[in-house]
């Protein structure tokens, strides 16, 4: 079995999120209050699992 590494909060690097909104990349950290509401609240999904080549159902 693999050890497991275990990192303390002070030991660990930033990471800057980008993601695409109104037609550009922008980082999460530059949105207001409003706009980094909706990205918390956004879902993400694997196209793959989404079932789009069969018909859907009535």
């Amino acid at each position: 079995m693999a050890e497991q590494i275990q990192l303390k909060d002070s030991e660990r690097q930033p990471c800057e999120v980008w993601t695409r909104v109104m037609g550009y990349f922008r980082p999460v950290e530059s949105f207001n209050i409003g706009k980094k509401g909706e990205f918390n609240e956004r879902k993400c999904f694997v196209e793959s699992k989404c079932h789009l080549d069969k018909p859907a159902s009535k």
